[in-house]
């Protein structure tokens, strides 16, 4: 059962080449029928996951660029318990 035609509003962005590449991708693959459809679907979603987990804040550090976690695991150590 088809939806009728509603008029929505068009927005314009731009986007970087890696995500064009990879909704195209998506598109070839058969995920989505055209551009128009994928591009909706994947911004509803990522709107509905965003209200659900919120913003990210990139300002906290983070372990692994701090140097905390380390090949070894925690703090640099073998041992998966350090006392």
């Amino acid at each position: 059962m088809q939806e009728p035609d509603v008029q929505m509003p068009k927005v314009e962005i731009n986007i970087p080449e890696h995500l064009e590449m990879q909704i195209t991708q998506m598109i070839d693959e058969g995920e989505f029928v055209n551009r128009e459809e994928a591009i909706e679907n994947l911004l509803s979603t990522g709107l509905k996951a965003y209200k659900t987990s919120g913003p990210q804040d990139d300002d906290e550090p983070d372990l692994e660029e701090d140097g905390m976690m380390g090949d070894e695991g925690m703090m640099g150590h073998d041992d998966e318990y350090v006392f």
